[in-house]
């Protein structure tokens, strides 16, 4: 397999895994917001970004303080 698909396999492995971890989960940011993830996104410019349901926006992912386990 070609390297560059190997690397974009690679990629959407572990976004599918980060989705499985965080989408439904309660998390609360650097900047106090809390609430539950609602949708993960790739953003070329960003990196992966999160949306939390009942605030508006995307935050970088690095911007969760906690998240809930389990």
């Amino acid at each position: 397999m070609p390297t560059a698909k190997v690397h974009a396999s690679t990629i959407l492995r572990e976004f599918e895994q980060a989705q499985t971890e965080l989408v439904g989960k309660a998390v609360i940011l650097t900047d106090g917001k809390a609430g539950t993830v609602e949708s993960l996104w790739l953003d070329e410019m960003h990196g992966l970004r999160i949306s939390i349901r009942g605030h508006d926006g995307k935050w970088p992912i690095a911007t969760i303080k906690l998240a809930q386990r389990g």
